[in-house]
């Protein structure tokens, strides 16, 4: 994603990282508890795991959501 150098108010640099279909939602679904990929995709109608592991990804750059992995097999990751 691409972002601004210069922002006037928080409020800006919160817009330009949570714009877009998926963000806002999967950051609802995520303030309820901690969530698998798994979990996140069967809560979150219509989105695709390309696309939501995407979204993940970029909110997780930012900081705004973290990511567990768990050792074991088979492999668990939980986001936060």
């Amino acid at each position: 994603m691409k972002m601004r150098q210069d922002y006037t108010c928080p409020l800006e640099l919160t817009h330009d990282i949570t714009k877009g279909k998926w963000k806002p939602v999967i950051l609802w679904q995520l303030g309820k508890g901690p969530r698998s990929l798994t979990g996140l995709k069967r809560e979150i109608q219509g989105i695709s795991q390309k696309i939501l592991i995407e979204q993940l990804k970029e909110l997780c750059d930012y900081g705004m959501v973290a990511k567990k992995s768990f050792e074991g097999y088979p492999l668990k990751v939980e986001y936060s």
